[in-house]
């Protein structure tokens, strides 16, 4: 049933299409893990005022970035997996039904 899958998956282009998709998610999460902290930065000064003046609002905090960081890391992870499974070895063309005489 796998090889059929894959079969289908690399012949018809879903599975081509379907990398890409992921392959941009996974782009996308990489410059989150750099823009989140300064989206996190900028929002805490611009609604610093709105917090009790006791309270130690700190600067760039890179915390903001670790979900961002996690995601990329599954993300490409299940990427190459995919890339992996799907194009290290040549599809059988043969279906399994046929007869080869």
């Amino acid at each position: 049933m796998l090889n059929r899958l894959k079969r289908t998956l690399v012949e018809s282009f879903v599975g081509a299409i379907a990398l890409g998709y992921l392959l941009a998610q996974t782009v996308l999460h990489f410059v989150n893990i750099f823009a989140s902290p300064v989206v996190g930065w900028v929002s805490r000064k611009q609604y610093g005022g709105l917090a009790p003046k006791d309270s130690n609002l700190p600067g760039f905090s890179f915390k903001d970035a670790l979900p961002d960081l996690a995601r990329f890391a599954v993300l490409l992870l299940v990427w190459y997996v995919l890339v992996y499974w799907l194009y290290s070895k040549p599809v059988e063309k043969g279906t399994e039904g046929s007869n080869p005489e």
